[in-house]
């Protein structure tokens, strides 16, 4: 566009030719010819993205987006879109395979906090290739983190202590969505819920979907945590995984929960 307005001009002097005819030669719109675009000062909005991303480096353009508009900013999309991919802060995305058709049922979401909440077991290893497993659980309604317990080996009775612990400060939930793990389906946990008149509600084996939010929830922490950092021992797991767990519940949108964080939706509530 820029080359055909500087050959327009020129027609326009070498031939003293109206700007109308200028214009259908070289192929461009008057509005186009008059134009000239305003010179911006990007370097408030480069400062604010580099510092989101500093702290946030597996959001993509959405939620910096809606993050930084929380913030009180009210530039257009359009434009920090441009500087965020100028930046090339562009993740990049994994085409989707071609699945059949499953059919899968509407899982349910209570309607308030401490009615179901979804667990599951995660594994990744230390730097001198050591195992670790992590424990996580969340609340369904407002898809909180209630918290993450890691260590080499998690056996029932570990499970259930460390629910007692969460139990200690949010009560113990109605219902709880596991799959069908050891952990999960021996008698001592089994007797655990039933002292505390605790469903507990088992996904058909091969159905991981029918636990999605913890599945869902599990790809965000490997991403954000598991696959970002080489862990030298345990304590760092700990408290990286502490840290996160702040910013996850108190600063990370959900589109689920139309762009509020999981303690902005449990207030809304």
């Amino acid at each position: 566009m820029a080359e055909r307005k500087i050959w327009a001009r020129e027609l326009l002097v070498q031939y003293n030719a109206s700007v109308v005819k200028c214009c259908d030669v070289v192929g461009i719109s008057r509005t186009a010819y008059y134009y000239e675009p305003k010179l911006t000062d990007d370097d408030e909005i480069i400062d604010a993205l580099n510092a989101l991303i500093d702290k946030h480096h597996r959001w993509g353009f959405p939620k910096c987006f809606k993050h930084l508009r929380k913030l009180g900013h009210r530039w257009n999309h359009k434009r920090v879109y441009r500087v965020y991919t100028e930046l090339k802060l562009n993740l990049r995305r994994k085409g989707k395979k071609r699945l059949p058709n499953r059919n899968p049922e509407p899982l349910a979401a209570p309607n308030a906090l401490g009615k179901s909440w979804s667990m599951d077991f995660m594994s990744d290893s230390l730097h001198n290739k050591v195992r670790f497993r992590t424990f996580n659980v969340i609340d369904d309604f407002n898809r909180e983190v209630l918290g993450i317990d890691i260590a080499t080996s998690m056996p029932s009775l570990r499970v259930i202590r460390y629910l007692d612990q969460l139990a200690e400060w949010h009560g113990y939930p109605e219902k709880i969505r596991v799959d069908n793990g050891s952990e999960f389906t021996s008698e001592v946990f089994v007797n655990w819920a039933k002292a505390h008149d605790i469903m507990i509600d088992y996904i058909k084996p091969g159905c991981p979907y029918q636990n999605a939010y913890i599945e869902r929830f599990n790809r965000t922490y490997r991403d954000d945590v598991l696959d970002c950092y080489i862990f030298n021992n345990l304590n760092e797991v700990k408290q990286i995984t502490e840290d996160w767990i702040e910013l996850y519940n108190n600063e990370r949108p959900h589109d689920s929960l139309n762009d509020m964080t999981p303690f902005e939706y449990r207030n809304a509530a």
